[in-house]
């Protein structure tokens, strides 16, 4: 493995255009630019030692460092927090501006694109739909899909009352990683009601995805207990019971690493039938059947490898390989970031009927506040490994709210042109406020 530095500055040196010591200079400045955590010794980490947000501002760093003539930015935002986007567009803006270089930004989110391009090209299919102004595609969109891109609608999810009694209860945890025992969480507690969205929402490092290792056992936690059904599961993953495994599941954010490529739908699904109720044989492949009739594809992949779907059919699968359990809880970690708009209205819309069919809960957790409206019950808000907010979705969506809140939800991007340098100076005047 190599350090951050290392690779930040490996193309710098490799062209010649400056010295180590120079395109390190320029490396820390990047780092203090795009707002990572101590910038002076980030550089001297791994890649596994920085959560998947600081990762890709890293790599924003890595392109911007050696001063290219043309930058093609891949869905450099996909993955981050809206407080941290902002950051990384403004920064992009300001690179392209400043250094005049030219930009081929790739991305599904035409609100984050309005805010940098000067011009829209929209494929589909591999074919181009669509080629304009960036102020024409969004106000005067001349073909149906792209129309359908700028004006896909928000899920309207009616907030459900939670029971009297949660099924799963996460009491007061605390957790760290490595030698160093610096706390991820700090003293953490939610509730799960069955059959109802539990959304944790929080910029990236504030501990969400530490919370679901915590509560599958991946990362067992220092102090605390997690309850399930009123009986306290085991700190370790390995402790656990198979019945235990099989009531809590989860969905990753990206499907492909979540896939054996070189097994088919069909084998993918299969395996937690084998595994947990012993079906084989026509039996299995019966049951594999159902789960794709309910994930909306059919039995006509059963036989598809992963390489042969879309991205949102590959989250179908992954779904329905979860379902396939049966289980009360399933963790859905960023499940809809990597997908397009539509694509990602349609697996949410597919989990809310899927929660109304089968009465599974959902520990549903995002960086996307549209998502969380449309798909939430209650909502526990994280910062820096602590809950600052937490109660049903009405209550934490409304004012008064606490400046972390306000600056999460004034950080959502809107499919308007201008919004960024808005959205900035807003912040300015709020930190000049305080």
């Amino acid at each position: 493995a190599h350090r951050l530095m290392d690779q930040v500055v490996e193309a710098t040196l490799l062209h010649g255009t400056a010295t180590r010591a120079a395109a390190e200079k320029r490396a820390i400045a990047l780092f203090k630019k795009l707002s990572l955590p101590n910038p002076e010794s980030i550089g001297e980490r791994f890649p596994h030692q920085v959560s998947g947000g600081q990762l890709q501002r890293v790599m924003t760093a890595m392109a911007l460092c050696s001063e290219p003539d043309l930058i093609v930015f891949d869905e450099p935002t996909t993955a981050l927090d809206v407080t941290t986007q902002i950051d990384v567009l403004a920064a992009i803006k300001d690179a392209i501006r400043d250094t005049h270089v030219a930009a081929l930004y790739i991305t599904h989110d035409l609100a984050v694109v309005a805010q940098v391009s000067d011009e829209i090209m929209v494929l589909r299919h591999g074919r181009l739909v669509e080629w304009g102004g960036t102020r024409q595609i969004i106000k005067e969109p001349r073909q149906e899909y792209t129309n359908a891109l700028v004006s896909v609608h928000e899920i309207e999810h009616q907030e459900q009352r939670p029971g009297t009694t949660p099924f799963l209860s996460v009491k007061n945890i605390t957790a760290a990683y490595g030698r160093s025992h610096i706390k991820v969480l700090k003293n953490v507690s939610v509730d799960i009601y069955p059959g109802q969205t539990l959304a944790v929402v929080g910029e990236s490092g504030s501990g969400k995805s530490t919370l679901a290792r915590a509560i599958t056992g991946l990362l067992p936690p220092e102090e605390g207990t997690v309850t399930f059904d009123g009986r306290p599961l085991a700190n370790r993953l390995a402790d656990r019971p198979k019945e235990d495994l099989r009531q809590l599941q989860m969905i990753y954010q990206m499907a492909d690493v979540a896939m054996n490529p070189r097994q088919t739908v069909g084998t993918i699904i299969g395996r937690p039938l084998e595994f947990y109720f012993g079906l084989r044989g026509r039996q299995r492949d019966a049951r594999v059947a159902e789960l794709l009739d309910k994930i909306e594809m059919g039995k006509g992949f059963i036989d598809r490898y992963p390489a042969e779907l879309s991205g949102g059919q590959k989250q179908r699968v992954c779904i329905a390989r979860s379902l396939a359990a049966k289980p009360k809880l399933i963790i859905c970690d960023e499940v809809t970031s990597a997908l397009d708009p539509l694509v990602a209205n349609g697996i949410l819309k597919l989990l809310l009927e899927l929660q109304k069919e089968e009465n599974v809960a959902y520990l549903f957790i995002t960086h996307d506040l549209a998502t969380v409206k449309s798909i939430a019950d209650s909502i526990a808000v994280m910062y820096r490994g602590e809950v600052v907010r937490y109660g049903a979705k009405s209550q934490v969506l409304a004012p008064p709210f606490d400046a972390y809140t306000d600056l999460l939800l004034s950080s959502v991007p809107e499919m308007e042109i201008g919004w960024l340098e808005k959205a900035i100076k807003g912040r300015r005047m709020a930190s000049a406020g305080n």
